[in-house]
């Protein structure tokens, strides 16, 4: 009798055990999902500086930086970066509707509708461009558009050009130039 009552304890403890341990699939996918901390801030205004000297001045209206596998800072809602010479004067300012700064990278990812003027009144258009800020330089694989006193240039398969938009390589280029009388670009 002692040996069934023990039994009957025994299996009534097990199917507690067992019926109070059941979670819901949503409580296990709540507790188990990755997590991807975010960070927000409004009306952002920041300087790049270095050794003492303003480089850059970045303004946007909402910026997220996240901390997933690889660290960024994203401006979903447009940015504008104004970029400083050595005497801290603007040299070249830039807009995007959208921008990724990876932090590990010391790299921006631009992209829908890209603007970068140079103060002689150049003007670069594309869709998406990059900018490394060890090197200086932007680039981009696809297409872009390169105004400039008395040029236009068209490039179909992307570009690499110095931060003050002094020199440009388009990868395959096409447009027009006005030449002088010896035949090369004025």
């Amino acid at each position: 009798m002692l040996t069934r009552f023990s039994n009957i304890i025994l299996y009534c403890s097990t199917m507690l055990l067992i019926a109070s341990c059941e979670n819901s699939k949503k409580e296990v996918d709540d507790w188990t999902k990755p997590v991807v901390m975010r960070e927000e801030a409004t009306d952002v205004r920041a300087l790049l500086s270095q050794n003492g000297t303003v480089k850059a001045k970045l303004t946007a209206p909402l910026m997220y930086r996240v901390f997933g596998d690889t660290v960024y800072t994203h401006f979903p809602q447009t940015m504008h970066c104004d970029f400083y010479d050595d005497s801290a004067q603007v040299e070249t300012w830039l807009d995007s509707r959208q921008g990724k700064y990876f932090e590990n990278l010391n790299k921006v990812y631009l992209w829908d509708s890209v603007l970068v003027i140079n103060r002689a009144g150049d003007t670069l258009k594309c869709k998406d461009l990059w900018w490394d800020q060890g090197t200086k330089l932007f680039y981009t694989e696809k297409a872009a558009i390169y105004h400039g006193l008395h040029k236009q240039i068209n490039g179909t398969i992307g570009l690499t050009a110095t931060q003050d938009l002094s020199s440009i390589t388009f990868h395959h280029p096409t447009g027009t130039l006005e030449v002088s009388e010896n035949g090369f670009p004025k």
